[in-house]
């Protein structure tokens, strides 16, 4: 949801909005100047949880980066743009940010698609993730029970009955498609 604006801000500018205590309980994001709202849902974040647990296993495992579900990001280049991806994995061994946004794109982003959410506009985050230094990212959509997968060098639709696997980002990681969207409450 974009809230009602009349300029378009920088990332600082955001920043300082996005970090007011009135926003604490606020998940803002900063698209091309404007500042968007991000509002999951529960589907949301079950799936998230059934994406965000494997990859968790897989982190601790390798003991290698660290992966974490709606964290803001932005490349110090682009002034007008500070992106939330649904989950990130960034390989580092650098402490974590505590303050403000991660100064660069993660090495792997998930964006699930909500109900409001376009695929055109998912399709946008993940091609601006890509050309600022993210390898690998997955678009899942929840009501067809697909995951479109994006390289810099690839695009690919798994269903299903597919498994996902990690590249030479996550070397090794594999998930099956269908586990993303299980709910154990329909079990």
């Amino acid at each position: 949801m974009v809230l009602q604006q009349e300029k378009h801000y920088t990332v600082e500018e955001f920043e300082a909005i996005a970090d007011a205590p009135e926003n604490a309980d606020r998940l803002l994001e900063l698209i091309d100047g404007e500042i968007v709202e991000k509002v999951p849902t529960e589907e949301h974040g079950l799936l998230s949880s059934n994406i965000i647990g494997p990859l968790w296993v897989w982190v601790q495992t390798h003991r290698k980066g660290r992966v974490v579900v709606e964290v803001r990001h932005r490349t110090l280049k682009d002034q007008h743009n500070a992106r939330i991806p649904d989950i990130s994995y960034r390989e580092t061994n650098d402490p974590p940010v505590r303050k403000g946004s991660v100064p660069q794109m993660p090495d792997f982003a998930v964006e699930i698609k909500s109900p409001t959410d376009s695929l055109k506009t998912l399709r946008e985050k993940v091609r601006y993730y890509l050309n600022n230094g993210t390898r690998l990212a997955w678009i899942v959509i929840s009501e067809k029970q697909i995951v479109d997968v994006y390289a810099p060098d690839m695009e690919d639709l798994l269903i299903a009955t597919d498994m996902l696997d990690g590249g030479d980002v996550l070397p090794g990681f594999t998930m099956a498609v269908k586990d993303i969207f299980a709910d154990p409450a329909q079990a």
